[in-house]
């Protein structure tokens, strides 16, 4: 059996609305939705992971709309779902002994903010010593001003974070890649 797992990160119906902001790479969804099937067609492990606020304003406060997972990216009953509060999807959710109890030691991370839940979720999957690859065209972010005040565009905030990942935490691939090895 192939345990790499796909992880599918906060792919919730909040990330889609305007107030999310202009994310960069619009071709991610269809690139994730790709790799979801692929993994589906080879029984491979799949992990949704949700974000639910602590914060009752938040996009993602339990019971809105917004926590929702997209319609694309429902969970099949054979599927696991991990919910976190914290950007780590291995903080207090479990997820590590969940993926050491199946032997699972190879994960492909895809999703969003690439720049949040996915680098920190990708720095400790790496740091516990799980073989990682993180998705550069499966995953996207948001515009952000920098430490200084200046403003960076999208694109510069998720080169930058995968800059961040690369070689140190994870393996930066594309989909094409990861489907054609």
């Amino acid at each position: 059996m192939n345990t790499k797992t796909l992880l599918i990160i906060d792919m919730q119906v909040c990330m889609a609305w305007p107030q999310a902001g202009e994310q960069n790479n619009p071709e991610a969804e269809t690139h994730i939705t790709k790799l979801l099937a692929h993994w589906r067609h080879t029984k491979r492990p799949i992990v949704h992971v949700r974000h639910i606020s602590r914060s009752l304003n938040s996009l993602f406060a339990a019971g809105q709309q917004g926590c929702a997972f997209q319609t694309a990216f429902l969970p099949l009953a054979q599927e696991a779902v991990f919910e976190k509060n914290v950007p780590d999807a291995f903080i207090q959710s479990g997820l590590e002994r969940w993926l050491h109890v199946r032997g699972i030691r190879e994960l492909v991370i895809v999703g969003v903010s690439t720049n949040n839940s996915v680098e920190a979720t990708a720095r400790s999957a790496g740091n516990l010593g799980f073989a990682t690859q993180v998705v550069s065209d499966a995953t996207f972010t948001f515009a952000k001003a920098d430490y200084h005040g200046v403003a960076r565009g999208a694109e510069e905030v998720h080169a930058m974070s995968l800059a961040n990942l690369d070689g140190e935490y994870a393996t930066i691939t594309s989909t094409h890649d990861l489907l054609n090895t």
